[in-house]
């Protein structure tokens, strides 16, 4: 309460004190705002004491409020609210608070009403405040719940993708195995997928989405992703058809995020349409913006269903049968990279049973395109002489099926269970590549690279193999040493590439 002139505090005071509310009566308007940061249920004051410089303290005092609050204001008026000072300074405050005018004189009853109801919705306030917080709170314990997961889901996913190419090269399989064997390899793929989206979703939700943009030619990128799913398509008896053109449509973004846009709606699309349908998938150039569109003979989706598509956990059927599998996040992480990237996405569907079309719209860019990296699934690796390789994984049945499909790739392997053999062993052999895990016992894997950086420099290629796949754990890779963060499970092509890649940079 600021009342500066008569005795418009004390006899205040002691009327609300009767009526069980507690005041505390502030000398000047600077008292006042220190109090509001301490915590206040209402402001009582007297239009006299909001001159100008009081009024531009009061303000500042208002804005610092969390969004939450809307901090009730009472203020006593002696004259027409409509004219002079009390107009600016109400103007400046009054969206920052509840502010409720009392005219002098003031009765008693209008008085405690006023503060009463003040109060009310103050405490209204102060629960939100509460909800808030255990939301945030039940945000936060999700995701680090999802991120432990999925590092314990990638630990064995890792181990089944290397057994199973381990088997496709195993020499002497005759033609049922192989195609057992390219099973595998699809519902390996499947369940790698499942649980990227899984982790996508809580990283869009939380706000820790983060894209690596730089010119990416869309149609060459279309055609990627048709070839990476070309073997699903054909497996489910289906025919894929692309109209992406071979010149060069560029757009603006992360061209990891983008590959996952498109890789999603093709494999939304063969889930969803039976055997002997047909899915097209085409490229075009419309008003300043690139078009991908994926249409498909299949299920389609009804009419009321079209406005949630894209809301996870949504799937066009729910039967108990689950025939088609999925949670239902793939759409939905469609949506939220195609936004990150200023773009539209769009479904469309004659009802069920007449298929479907998804549409998505990304702004254009004038720039050329970057030369990328080398992409998993991507290109054969070149062959690459024999290298001296370590890997350092706790995990002893990932540790030996990477270490046999390395050796079988021609180059020569030491292994390690833990940070302090592993560190040894490196100083030791001195290698030219070293696979390091991150949960390691004794030693994690941060420390081990930084050991290993401290006593030969760069003279070693560094690669994180690891389950923890958030941006924070890829920061962390390179503050420590790493040359690469590779998230589990890895394909054998990509570690071969990797190793062509510390080749050509040399120990």
């Amino acid at each position: 309460m600021l009342a500066p002139t008569g005795r418009d505090a004390a006899l205040a005071a002691g009327v609300l004190a009767e009526h069980g509310i507690r005041t505390v009566a502030c000398p000047d308007i600077g008292s006042l705002c220190r109090e509001l940061d301490a915590g206040a249920g209402a402001v009582l004051l007297a239009e006299e004491a909001l001159g100008q410089p009081a009024a531009r303290c009061l303000e500042a005092a208002l804005r610092e409020q969390p969004p939450w609050s809307e901090l009730p204001l009472v203020i006593f008026s002696s004259g027409d609210p409509s004219t002079g000072a009390i107009q600016r300074t109400l103007a400046a405050i009054a969206p920052l608070g509840n502010v409720t005018l009392l005219d002098r004189p003031v009765r008693i009853v209008a008085l405690v009403s006023a503060l009463q109801s003040a109060l009310r919705a103050r405490r209204r306030q102060y629960e939100v405040r509460e909800l808030l917080a255990r939301l945030e709170r039940s945000v936060r314990d999700r995701d680090r719940f999802l991120a432990m997961l999925g590092h314990e889901l990638r630990n064995p996913l890792s181990v089944i993708v290397f057994g199973v190419q381990l088997l496709s090269r195993t020499a002497g399989m005759d033609e049922g195995a192989r195609r057992r064997c390219a099973v595998m390899e699809r519902q390996s793929s499947l369940l790698t997928r499942l649980v990227d989206d899984l982790l996508d979703v809580a990283r869009v939700t939380s706000g820790r989405m983060h894209l690596i943009s730089a010119p990416v030619d869309l149609a060459a990128l279309v055609w990627r992703c048709a070839d990476a799913a070309g073997a699903s398509v054909q497996a489910q008896g289906l025919e894929l058809e692309v109209a992406a053109g071979l010149e060069p449509l560029l757009v603006t973004g992360d061209v990891l995020r983008l590959e996952q846009i498109v890789s999603n709606l093709l494999a939304n699309a063969t889930k969803y349409t039976p055997p002997g349908g047909r899915i097209r998938v085409a490229v075009t150039r419309a008003g300043g913006r690139a078009v991908i569109a994926v249409e498909d003979t299949g299920v389609g989706i009804a009419t009321e269903m079209l406005s949630h598509i894209f809301e996870p956990f949504t799937q066009v059927e729910s039967s108990l049968d689950r025939a088609r599998g999925g949670m239902g996040l793939g759409l939905s992480v469609v949506r939220s990279l195609v936004e990150l990237h200023d773009g539209t996405v769009e479904a469309a569907s004659p009802g069920l049973g007449l298929g479907s079309r998804f549409t998505v719209a990304l702004p254009l860019s004038p720039e050329a395109p970057a030369q990328g990296a080398p992409r998993p699934g991507g290109r054969e690796a070149p062959a690459v002489a024999a290298r001296r390789v370590v890997v350092i994984e706790d995990n002893a049945d990932l540790r030996e099926s990477l270490q046999t499909l390395i050796e079988l790739s021609g180059h020569h392997v030491r292994c390690a269970a833990d940070g302090l053999s592993g560190v040894a062993t490196v100083l030791a052999e001195k290698p030219d590549v070293v696979f390091v895990d991150i949960g390691l016992p004794g030693l994690d894997g941060y420390q081990v690279a930084r050991h290993i950086r401290a006593a030969l420099g760069d003279r070693v290629f560094l690669t994180a193999l690891t389950g923890y796949g958030q941006p924070e754990d890829e920061q962390r890779s390179r503050e420590a040493g790493f040359d690469v963060h590779l998230t589990k499970p890895v394909e054998l092509g990509a570690v071969e590439r990797l190793l062509a890649a510390a080749a050509r940079q040399g120990p």
